[in-house]
């Protein structure tokens, strides 16, 4: 997935409240929700990343190729310049991108329909 095109804020920003209720009608469901896909991002970023740096793996031990491997650099400044998986998550909600469910609640709708 391409961060870079979300139109999340890289800095930390004030936000309404309600906001947060408007899928759930509960604040601190929507904050699992946020809090779970944040860490979907964040695991997928870290993958992506590694996975690039690995290309960059050199398994001699001269100093002057670590410290001279401006692609590699150029490529850790790219994810540090992404918006943190936090604020990504949270655009995602407010954009209603984010698939959730509540499957408690759906097995007890189950149970009252074979009654």
């Amino acid at each position: 997935m391409n961060y870079k095109k979300i139109k999340a804020e890289s800095t930390t920003i004030t936000r309404d409240l309600i906001n947060f209720e408007k899928g759930t009608n509960n604040i601190y469901e929507s904050v699992v929700i946020i809090a779970k896909r944040s860490n979907q991002i964040s695991q997928e970023i870290k993958q992506e990343l590694n996975q690039k740096l690995d290309e960059f793996a050199s398994y001699t031990d001269n100093l002057e190729e670590i410290f001279e491997n401006r692609e590699q650099i150029e490529v850790s400044k790219y994810y540090e310049r992404l918006p943190k998986p936090t604020l990504i998550a949270i655009q995602e909600f407010i954009d209603d991108q984010i698939y959730y469910r509540e499957p408690e609640v759906e097995s007890h709708k189950t149970r009252m329909d074979i009654e």
